[in-house]
C-alpha cells in the first residue's frame, strides 16, 4: 500500500503546483491567456483533490456528483469558447475526462469498489490514447522553445505569445514554454489517473 499512496501524493503535489502556477498566469495582460489559465487552474486543483490517497481521506458520497457537475459546467464553458479557438477543445476533453472519472468513482463507491468486468473500458482506452498523444505532442513542441530560450536569443521575439513590448514587459507568467510545461504535467497526471481506473 505504501507505493500507491506515495505515487498518489506525488500526483497531488504535481497537480497542486500546476494549479498554483495557473493562478499566477491569470494575472497576465492577455485576456485569452487569463481565460485558459483559469480553466487549467480548476483542472489542476480538481485533479489534486481527486488524487488524494483513499487511505488518507475518503470523500463523502456527494463529492463525486459535485465533481461531475463542476467539471460538466466547465466543459460546457470550454465548448462555448471553442468557437473562437481549437485549443479549447483540449479543455473540453479534459473536463469530460474529469466527469467520467468522477462518475466512475461514484459508481465504484456505491458498489463497494467491486469491478465486475476485466480489461479496460472503451472510453478509458480512448482517453488514454488521446492523452498519450497529447503528452507526446506537447513534449515535442516544448523542446524547440527551450532550445531557443537557452540559446541566448531572448531579444528576437521567437518565443511568441507575449505582450507587444517584449523583454521586461513579459512576466514569467506569460512565458509560453512554462504554460506548455504546465499542460504537459497535467496531461501526464491525467494519464496516471486514468491508468488507475
Amino acid at each position: 500500500m505504501h507505493g500507491p499512496a506515495s505515487s498518489g501524493w506525488l500526483l497531488v503535489a504535481l497537480c497542486a503546483a500546476t494549479g498554483a502556477y495557473c493562478l499566477l498566469r491569470m494575472r497576465s495582460g492577455v485576456e485569452e491567456q487569463r481565460r485558459a489559465a483559469g480553466g487549467e487552474a480548476l483542472m489542476g486543483f480538481g485533479m489534486a483533490a481527486m488524487a488524494v490517497p483513499a487511505a488518507v481521506f475518503t470523500p463523502p458520497a456527494w463529492a463525486w456528483p459535485a465533481y461531475a457537475v463542476v467539471f460538466g459546467a466547465a466543459g460546457l464553458r470550454a465548448l462555448w469558447a471553442a468557437r473562437s479557438g481549437r485549443h479549447h477543445l483540449h479543455h473540453l476533453v479534459g473536463d469530460a475526462a474529469m466527469v467520467y472519472m468522477a462518475l466512475a468513482m461514484a459508481g465504484s463507491s456505491a458498489h463497494g469498489h467491486a469491478h465486475g468486468s476485466s480489461g479496460v473500458p472503451l472510453l478509458t482506452g480512448m482517453l488514454l490514447l488521446y492523452f498519450t498523444g497529447y503528452v507526446l505532442l506537447t513534449g515535442v513542441r516544448l523542446l524547440p522553445v527551450a532550445v531557443v530560450a537557452g540559446g541566448g536569443t531572448a531579444g528576437d521575439g521567437t518565443a511568441g505569445g507575449g505582450t507587444a513590448g517584449g523583454g521586461a514587459a513579459d512576466g514569467w507568467g506569460d512565458r509560453p514554454e512554462l504554460a506548455r510545461a504546465c499542460r504537459l504535467s497535467m496531461g501526464i497526471a491525467m494519464l496516471a489517473m486514468l491508468l488507475t481506473m
